[in-house]
Formats: C-alpha cells, structure tokens, sequence
C-alpha cells in the first residue's frame, strides 16, 4: 500500500514525467537512427556499409530533389503570406463585435477540422477540368471557360497553395483573435482620442505588441510548410509530371516505392534542419521569457 504522505507527493508533472522521457527518448533515437543511415548504403534493408556524406551529395545531384526544394520555397512564401494577412483580416472583422460572432468563428475553423487528405479531395474536384468549378461557371453560359490549373504544370503548385491556404485560415484567425482580445481597450481610446486611423493603429500599435502571438502563428506555418505532403498526394500525386513535387513526397517515395532508405533518410535529415532553426530560438526566447 502506497501511504497518503507518499501520494501527496505525486505530482501531476512526476506523474507525466515517465512518459515525457520515453517520449523525448523516442524522438531523439528515431533521429538518430535516421541520421546514421543517412551516412549508409541501405537499400530495402538498413545496412552497416558506411559511406559518409555520399548519399547526402547524390540527393542534391538529383534533379528531382531540387525541383521539390524549389516547390516547396515558393510554397511556403505564399502560403504563410495567404494565411497571415487572411487570418488576419479575418480576425480583425470579428474583432469588431459582429452580429453571429460564434458562427462566423465556426464557419473560419471549420476547414482546419478536416483532414489534408479531404481538402485535397475536394480541390481536387473544384479545380478539375469539366467538373466543380468548371462545370459551374460554363452552366452559366461562359461555354468557352477552362479552369486547368490543376493539370498545368506552371500553375499546380499554386492550386495546392490555394486549398491549404483555404484550410490553415481560421486557426490563424482565432490565434490572432486571441491576440487582438488581449490589447488593452486603453490604447484604442487614445488612438481615438489622437485621431489615428484604425488601420494605422493595427499596424503600426497592435501588431508589434501582439509579436509573441504572431511568432506562435509564423512557427506553425512554417511546420506545416516543410510537411507537406498529404494535400500535394490528394490532389495531384506530385504532378502533373513532377511540377507540383515536394521534399516529403519525394523522401517518402524513396523509401517505400524505391527501396532506397539511405537516400530517403538523407531527406529526411535535410528535411529537420529547417525545423529545428525555426523551433530551436522560438524555444530559447520562451525559456529566457519564463525565466525572467
């Protein structure tokens, strides 16, 4: 029996800790192994037969892989700029006490519930040829209309920013909701009483006093970014060719299509670095703002 002076002591924290500790362990193992046989020549099985930083310069002789970093930079550009000033916006006309302001809230969040897998699915059948979208607007009489962005290898890309970015919004917008319910009231009462226009006010006053809050929003983005996958796969499957191909894709297409996990885990090791420089000062400058 367990006696209550002990019992007292359990803490919620020492009760988590064991699983917080197999958890990291896993994490940083898994990392690990990756990284080892990154500096392998694996195949289908792992293998011990090191081979350095071989694998890591065939992956940036590839051509493919290239092409994905490409995708995926001027997808993260648009992406994260949509869904800032989106979100934003978004969250600036709630914040104006409108009339439905709980369903508006639902109606924005709503897309992020669903899955990368059934937005893509549905995209996927707006913007195809002859079907959603197309078909909508050529029942109106515009029978010379043709939306083939989807099948366009210049503009793919762009219709994967378009879905996600339709998707990732409303969480923006309620994070940034939540900031804009934190400025003091006070300061809109001076701005007022100095008659500073209102959108001067958000960008020049509220925004930078809301900085820890469009950090968090930056950081989610941008991890949403460098895992891209399930939406690209849903609705063009990397095409048309490899036009709409991302780094993700391309690791997870190496390593169970290709048979090629030395090469597949090389990407994913490249795939971390960007990770860990975004998450790594995000970290410290909570650490040092904790302690403070």
């Amino acid at each position: 029996m367990i006696a209550r002076s002990q019992l007292r002591k359990i803490t919620p924290y020492t009760a988590l800790l064991p699983m917080f500790v197999t958890v990291l362990v896993g994490y940083i193992g898994a990392g690990l192994w990756t990284l080892g046989m990154s500096m392998t020549a694996s195949r289908t099985f792992p293998s011990s037969h090191f081979v350095g930083l071989a694998q890591y310069q065939r992956l940036f002789d590839n051509e493919r892989w290239m092409l994905s970093l490409h995708n995926l930079a001027v997808y993260g550009l648009l992406f994260v700029l949509a869904c800032l000033v989106i979100g934003f916006l978004l969250a600036v006309f709630i914040d104006q006490n409108v009339t439905g302001e709980g369903v508006l809230r639902t109606v924005f969040l709503y897309p992020y519930a669903m899955s990368f897998v059934a937005t893509g699915l549905v995209w996927q059948w707006l913007l195809q040829p002859g079907d959603g979208i197309d078909s909508a607007i050529r029942a109106l009489g515009w029978h010379d209309f043709t939306l083939g962005w989807i099948v366009d290898q210049d503009m793919a890309i762009y219709t994967i920013v378009i879905a996600t970015v339709w998707q990732a919004s409303g969480l923006v917008m309620a994070l940034m909701l939540a900031g804009l319910r934190g400025v003091d009231p006070e300061i809109w009462k001076a701005a007022r009483l100095d008659g500073i226009s209102a959108w001067r006010v958000y960008l020049q006053i509220v925004l930078p006093m809301m900085w820890p809050t469009v950090a968090t929003v930056l950081l989610l983005l941008a991890t949403a970014v460098v895992k891209l996958y399930d939406a690209v796969v849903a609705m063009t499957q990397g095409g048309p060719g490899t036009a709409s191909e991302v780094p993700a894709k391309f690791i997870m297409d190496h390593l169970f299509l290709r048979s090629n996990v030395g090469l597949a885990s090389a990407g994913a090791v490249v795939l971390l670095v960007p990770v860990l420089a975004l998450a790594a000062p995000y970290a410290y400058a909570r650490s040092r703002k904790e302690a403070a």
